[in-house]
């Protein structure tokens, strides 16, 4: 009886996840598809779904996502980062060259502190307006602004789904992901922003006569309600606060991000409709459903031999699985949403460092996943919610972005960060411990 619940358990989510990759139905309907026949064959039972902390869904993650995805919405309302983007441009005295530059870095650091799905959707329309103003092509500013979106985001507990999801599964904290990842992303950032002139040349020739639109247009006007956006920030520097100080009040982040959303619509008098349509809502039941299902394989022991396996072939050696695992996750989630890699990636991870006798060691295969994970999703036109995102954007503006367009830039860009974070982990994890 073991082996036919485990056979059932490999077989539905092999098939449901090559499903998600191929994108031959929605992903959302390949996860709960997955989730419903795992259920209704007993493999997990409703205490496994909804209870345990081992097999069921991660609510810390769904909740955490809904509550920063609420406060975004309302913060979309002001129009503050549409404001930001058109000051960004006007400051770069309308040099393409320096307009990238500048929007690359506010989506990076936006990206840290919302999710970079949200940034980009943001961040996009701007660009479309910018360039087209400056009658330059669109297509490397939005594939920078989304690269830079996936670097930026893994700075923080919170700017990449993959983190939120390591976050939970191995006890890190926000302050955890400021110390060991922000260091790293702002040298991959520098070494991102010195190769976009080389990245992208031909793309920086503009007619002079169309700086002077750019330099016309006034930021002030994107600020649709001043009064709503002094309530955001203080609510959002509220939530920023209990992240960091999650070690003195031990509070959760997704309570945290539910009461600062909370709190934001109470005070913002803000009507449902206005902001609930930012919400998610089958990225959350996608999580559910791959929660499931990945909750399966841990019941029926999968996750428990593959990393018994992923320990023979190491041989223990902690140097040896730590870049294994970020180069085998930089890989793969080009390949694959970085999201699903990392939900099957996390148990089996946990698993293995618990073989790990130095704790230092031990914490750095985080380290190494969530930073694979991230910049590989980078590789290719689909290797992160984000790229998809902005693709369609692009397709819906008149300005289609092809994969192999996108791939060209990412594949570069995602060798290079591998490369830059190799030396980092060793040194700081092993050399320098």
């Amino acid at each position: 009886m073991v082996a036919v619940t485990t056979a059932i358990a490999v077989v539905v989510f092999v098939v449901a996840y090559l499903l998600i990759a191929t994108e031959r139905i929605p992903k959302t309907t390949a996860a709960l598809a997955g989730a419903a026949v795992v259920l209704g064959l007993g493999v997990v039972g409703a205490h496994d779904v909804f209870y345990s902390a081992d097999t069921g869904i991660d609510w810390n993650v769904i909740f955490l996502l809904l509550g920063m995805m609420i406060i975004v919405g309302v913060l979309r309302r002001t129009g503050v980062f549409e404001y930001t983007a058109i000051w960004a441009a006007k400051r770069a005295k309308g040099s393409p060259l320096r307009v990238m530059v500048l929007l690359v870095l506010i989506t990076s650091v936006a990206s840290a502190f919302l999710d970079n799905v949200t940034t980009v959707l943001l961040i996009a329309p701007v660009t479309l307006l910018v360039c087209e103003r400056l009658d330059v092509d669109p297509t490397p500013f939005l594939i920078a602004e989304v690269l830079a979106s996936n670097i930026g985001g893994a700075a923080t507990l919170i700017g990449d789904p993959p983190n939120i999801i390591i976050g939970s599964r191995a006890g890190l904290d926000f302050n955890d992901f400021l110390v060991n990842m922000t260091p790293i992303v702002v040298i991959e950032l520098t070494v991102f922003t010195l190769v976009l002139p080389w990245l992208f040349r031909g793309s920086f020739t503009v007619d002079p006569t169309r700086v002077a639109d750019v330099m016309e247009l006034n930021e002030r006007e994107a600020i649709r309600d001043t009064g709503l956006l002094v309530k955001c920030g203080v609510v959002l520097a509220a939530v920023l606060a209990a992240f960091v100080t999650h070690s003195v009040h031990h509070v959760e982040p997704s309570v945290v991000a539910l009461l600062g959303a909370g709190v934001l619509v109470l005070i913002s008098g803000l009507q449902t409709r206005q902001y609930m349509p930012s919400v998610e809502w089958e990225t959350l039941l996608f999580f559910a459903g791959l929660f499931v299902m990945i909750g399966a394989l841990v019941k029926t022991g999968v996750i428990g031999e593959l990393a018994a396996a992923a320990t023979d072939v190491t041989g223990g050696d902690a140097l040896f699985a730590v870049m294994l695992i970020l180069v085998v996750s930089a890989l793969l989630s080009g390949v694959i949403d970085n999201i699903p890699y990392v939900a099957t990636m996390s148990p089996l991870v946990l698993e293995l460092s618990r073989g790990i006798a130095n704790p230092v060691h031990a914490e750095a295969l985080w380290w190494a996943l969530a930073l694979g994970a991230d910049f590989g999703g980078n590789l290719t036109a689909v290797g992160a919610s984000a790229n998809v995102v902005v693709l369609g954007l692009a397709a819906r503006a008149g300005s289609p972005i092809s994969f192999w367009d996108f791939t060209r830039k990412g594949a570069v860009v995602t060798v290079t960060t591998i490369v830059v974070a190799a030396p980092y982990l060793w040194l700081r994890y092993f050399v320098l411990a």
